[in-house]
């Protein structure tokens, strides 16, 4: 499926629909250059979630985990990882097979350990159609 968003507005309001639609157990990976809205993004699927708190990029931390919304909801950025080995230290295995809902950014590094199953959302930017434009694929991955 693509989307194209004109605003980071309208590129919240898209990732609230995924949020609103999410499930338990669904793992969705997030690609897209720095600085071209993923995090916009998954605060608007957070507020789909029902999460009130505000939501950063866990850039250092590797994973957020909130659980004030209807599902828990596992907020991984995998950008700093440098070896595989961290994710089992940081027990990803809990959020990708539990029953929240696990967002992956950077996805792309860890893929020899991701689900048999999951969404992957790529965001780009076209500068010709608008500094705000982003385009926005959603596909279903099957292993």
């Amino acid at each position: 499926m693509l989307y194209e968003t004109y605003s980071a507005e309208e590129t919240a309001a898209l990732g609230e629909k995924i949020g609103k639609e999410a499930q338990a157990g669904e793992v969705y990976t997030l690609i897209g250059d720095l600085g071209v809205g993923k995090t916009v993004f998954t605060q608007g699927m957070a507020e789909g979630l029902g999460i009130q708190e505000p939501i950063c990029s866990p850039t250092f931390t590797i994973v957020q985990i909130y659980e004030g919304g209807r599902l828990p909801f596992y907020h991984f950025d995998v950008y700093r990882i440098g070896d595989i080995e961290e994710m089992d230290e940081i027990g990803y295995e809990d959020c990708f097979y539990g029953e929240g809902v696990t967002m992956i950014e950077w996805a792309n590094l860890i893929e020899e350990i991701l689900p048999e199953r999951y969404r992957e959302i790529t965001i780009a930017k076209d500068l010709e159609k608008g500094f705000d434009y982003r385009r926005i694929t959603i596909k279903e991955v099957m292993r």
